[in-house]
């Protein structure tokens, strides 16, 4: 995560649906803004929430009604990708995991809050051949918002990992937010070696040696901004292939199989291994000080679903602009009137 030192979210209140580990608190507290209700019914996750927040999130938003949540400035919804992702079946709204965004709409409807900032996997823009998007697209507009998305890889924001999501910020109308701007890439200045552990005693057991690993006549010299294919293990399925340490990392799964599964594979000291539960927190924008599940089973799994912290504070920053904005405009509005 990045250090912010304008606090422009500051005073405002904010909601945590869909928890998780809770890169949207992270984020968004550190533009000052404050959480005052969040909710998540994955027990294992709810655990590492509550040690690192001091508060148990709500379960089951379906049970949930609508008018016991507190008021808010801010809805935030990482709604479950998995029924739009490519490495599920990407039965959408078909999906009970899908339809959890029109709970998300249930809340707004009763809550109005001033602005709805949601996550979502790429694939979620062109799913049903764009038609699950204009879904959400045309329920926020009936319930007065103005909707904004984009696609952002997280690689373009400081970190190196090719993780490409959608962003969706929504506006209430009577704001009078006349331009958004999501936040402009950047080069990359970090690679996966950047991101590794130095105590190789926590690591140790994380290396593969077998007769089966094969490399490619490429050799391991150069950073790019990209994931840079070493060779393979097996048949080079893949949680099978082996990168280079100098690019950027794949993107961080909560499914898959194989040696390298979740994280894939580096050569790291001249020898292939997955990557630590901890280097993958730094590989979302977790600091150090963030409290890991104690499976790493379980830290895969959930690090997998998280959110890049750093691009939603990037993004939050364009939020406390557009919002600055209206407040400058209303005063020399005010000003204007009293001349």
């Amino acid at each position: 995560m990045i250090y912010i030192k304008e606090k422009s979210l500051e005073g405002m209140s904010f909601i945590d649906l869909f928890a998780g580990l809770g890169g949207f608190r992270i984020a968004l507290e550190s533009l000052g803004a404050n959480c005052v209700y969040s909710n998540e019914w994955d027990e294992p996750v709810r655990k590492v929430y509550a040690d690192n927040f001091g508060d148990v999130p709500e379960g089951d938003i379906t049970q949930v009604d609508e008018r016991t949540i507190p008021n808010h400035d801010i809805l935030c919804a990482g709604f479950p990708c998995q029924a739009f992702s490519i490495s599920g079946k990407q039965r959408g709204f078909e999906d009970s995991r899908g339809t959890l965004f029109f709970d998300v709409a249930r809340i707004v409807k009763e809550k109005k809050p001033k602005i709805v900032f949601m996550e979502n996997v790429k694939n979620f823009a062109t799913h049903d051949e764009g038609r699950t998007l204009a879904v959400v697209k045309a329920t926020m507009e009936e319930l007065g918002y103005q909707f904004h998305h984009k696609i952002l890889n997280a690689v373009d924001y400081g970190i190196p990992q090719k993780r490409e999501r959608i962003y969706m910020v929504c506006f209430r109308n009577d704001l009078g937010i006349q331009k958004f701007n999501f936040p402009k890439p950047f080069k990359i200045t970090q690679h996966v070696v950047d991101c590794l552990l130095n105590d190789e005693k926590l690591v140790e057991h994380l290396y593969v040696d077998r007769p089966d690993t094969y490399y490619k006549d490429n050799i391991d010299e150069e950073y790019s901004n990209k994931p840079i294919r070493l060779g393979t293990i097996n048949k080079g399925g893949q949680g099978e292939r082996i990168y280079s340490a100098k690019g950027i990392a794949i993107t961080l799964s909560a499914n898959g199989g194989g040696v390298f599964a979740k994280t894939g594979g580096y050569l790291i000291n001249g020898k292939p291994r997955r990557l630590h539960p901890r280097e993958c927190a730094r590989l979302m924008g977790y600091p150090d000080s963030y409290k890991i599940c104690s499976s790493a089973n379980q830290a895969y799994k959930q690090f997998g679903n998280s959110v890049v912290i750093d691009v939603l504070q990037y993004i939050s920053v364009e939020i406390g602009t557009a919002l600055k904005k209206i407040t400058k405009d209303e005063r020399n509005e005010l000003q204007e009137l009293a001349v």
